[in-house]
């Protein structure tokens, strides 16, 4: 419960116009202490949780295994924890690609689902809590890889999700 209460903090935050990428390059320590505020680690590890349900908990925990055998007593990149998921993925999802797009750009999603008949349609556009004039910029261009879970009448429940990723604007 207590998370969920900072999540909710961070996306206030992160839903502002004024809000900061979870990673980007700095050429000060004065943007190194901006970096690392709350909205980073709470937004890094949602992300992560969002990675581990997308991946099921046991390739996620192989993937971290990976990383922690490959960068053990030595240093990391900020793309080597996504390189090491995309080993153990075999190829089948380009994690790094759908990362990124998480950890560059600021704020998040908002995704419209939309029911015709039998056919639905979901799109995404980036959310904005409280536009403020003097720091609005036009991101028109924003584009996440948002991994989709669903579930149909025609299963029990159990072991039913299905998995969709969103990787454009609009998509069915």
């Amino acid at each position: 419960e207590d998370f969920l209460t900072l999540i909710f903090k961070a996306m206030m935050k992160d839903a502002l116009n004024s809000s900061h990428p979870v990673s980007s390059s700095v050429q000060s320590s004065e943007q190194i202490e901006e970096m690392f505020d709350a909205l980073s680690y709470i937004k890094g590890a949602s992300l992560l949780l969002m990675l581990k349900h997308y991946l099921s908990k046991d390739v996620f925990q192989a993937g971290i295994e990976v990383y922690l055998r490959n960068h053990s007593y030595g240093t990391a990149q900020s793309d080597d924890l996504w390189d090491s998921m995309n080993e153990i993925t075999n190829g089948t999802l380009d994690v790094k690609k759908m990362m990124k797009t998480w950890i560059v750009h600021k704020g998040f999603p908002l995704v419209t689902v939309v029911r015709k008949g039998k056919i639905i349609s979901v799109q995404q556009e980036k959310f904005l809590y409280h536009v403020e004039p003097e720091n609005w910029t036009s991101d028109a261009s924003y584009l996440w890889h948002i991994p989709l879970t669903y579930i149909t009448n025609r299963c029990n429940f159990t072991h039913c999700i299905n998995a969709y990723l969103l990787d454009q604007k609009s998509g069915m």
